[in-house]
């Protein structure tokens, strides 16, 4: 692969992929007949250089942009609808989900919402909201600017409730971006702590993809690849970044939220609880809890692990070598290894435990996951014990 070119691919949607391809975003939505683009984006970065340089490459081609950034770090109802008058009341033709996976997913909800009357939530996914959504959405494209949830390529977004802060997913084939820009040199600039939570993410997404009990070999094959590309780039991208580097994660994360189309499994029920109750960073909880969710489910996908071994020549094929390549990965970045360190209050295991519970992806975990397996699962996490 060549890191210094552009490429086109459509899968799972179209996707310009390579440095520069930021340039082709204000021609591709005059292209359409559009003209004022709401772009969905965090308070953080559109305080950027960054936020200004790209907002300047948009208007060269005559682009109005819009800005709306009143997005929590893991993002909430009010949010979504707070975004939705901001797509009226500035009269926007299109919207454009900039930054990482709150952004997209809290652009992903406008695009929802813009045109359909019913309650965000009526579109929950587990109640099979998805019938709903029979409007079409607003023109959406999407860029990401760190390399992690890969949701820019996604159907669904995760929104949580604004009280209980209890996560919800929303899915529909229609929330498909229409396009990707996937720009790695826009990734360049993002400091080690967001490389390195951004990326564990990406890797848990293949992980989780692979291990998930669903059928679908061609979701395993993506997942596969993208383990690798971890591990040949997160380090590098992290601590000496180079486009190499940096261009193969942004890789990594499109195809590990390609693969998780598959399923996730318990590291998310566990991860996601974390983020309610303590507004963790979703990718810094799915790092802490990763060796524990591998090691949780062993018993049952012990040959799977034990060929990601070989796929990544760890030497040894077993449980234990690949758990500690994860924690070997977690030190190498500067990432806690336990809850303790995370610095996650254990009086709050009963509540993590009920809300991991409730949480969709362990359905498709290759173990069965009862509460109890998960008071197990968090005060192993606690005590750091494997």
């Amino acid at each position: 692969m060549n890191f210094e070119q552009r490429y086109t691919y459509n899968y799972p949607c179209p996707i310009r992929f390579g440095p520069g391809v930021i340039d082709e975003v204000g021609p591709h939505l005059r292209e359409q007949g559009l003209k004022r683009a709401l772009i969905v984006t965090d308070p953080g970065f559109i305080k950027l250089p960054l936020y200004e340089s790209i907002i300047s490459e948009l208007t060269k081609s005559g682009l109005t942009c819009l800005s709306f950034s009143d997005i929590d770090k893991n993002p909430v109802k009010k949010n979504v609808l707070a975004g939705v008058s901001s797509f009226h009341d500035q009269k926007a033709d299109c919207i454009v989900g900039l930054g990482g996976g709150a952004s997209m997913d809290v652009a992903r909800a406008v695009a929802l919402k813009a045109y359909h009357e019913r309650d965000l939530f009526d579109f929950d996914d587990a109640l099979g909201g998805d019938k709903y959504v029979t409007n079409e959405v607003p023109y959406f494209i999407t860029i990401p600017t760190t390399s992690g949830t890969g949701s820019e390529v996604g159907r669904s977004t995760v929104i949580s409730e604004d009280e209980s802060h209890q996560k919800r997913v929303l899915f529909s084939p229609r929330l498909m971006a229409k396009i990707v820009f996937a720009d790695p040199a826009l990734t360049m600039e993002l400091p080690k702590s967001v490389t390195a939570a951004t990326g564990m993410d990406a890797l848990t997404h293949n992980i989780e993809a692979y291990l998930s009990k669903g059928f679908s070999p061609l979701c395993d094959g993506v997942a596969i690849e993208g383990i690798k590309l971890v591990h040949e780039s997160l380090i590098k991208a992290a601590t000496n970044p180079c486009l190499e580097s940096r261009s193969k994660m942004q890789m990594a994360a499109l195809m590990g939220a390609t693969s998780f189309q598959k399923g996730l499994g318990v590291v998310h029920s566990t991860a996601h609880p974390l983020s309610t109750v303590f507004d963790t960073h979703h990718g810094l909880a799915n790092a802490v809890m990763l060796p524990y969710g591998v090691k949780f489910n062993e018993e049952v996908s012990k040959e799977r692990i034990e060929f990601l071994c070989r796929v990544l020549d760890l030497g040894e094929t077993s449980t234990k070598s690949f758990i500690d390549w994860i924690i070997d990965l977690n030190k190498s970045l500067g990432l806690p290894l336990n809850l303790t360190e995370l610095g996650v209050d254990p009086s709050k295991m009963d509540s993590l435990c009920d809300l991991a519970l409730k949480d969709v992806c362990h359905l498709c975990n290759p173990r069965e996951v009862s509460l109890s397996d998960f008071k197990n699962i968090y005060t192993n996490a606690f005590e750091g014990t494997l």
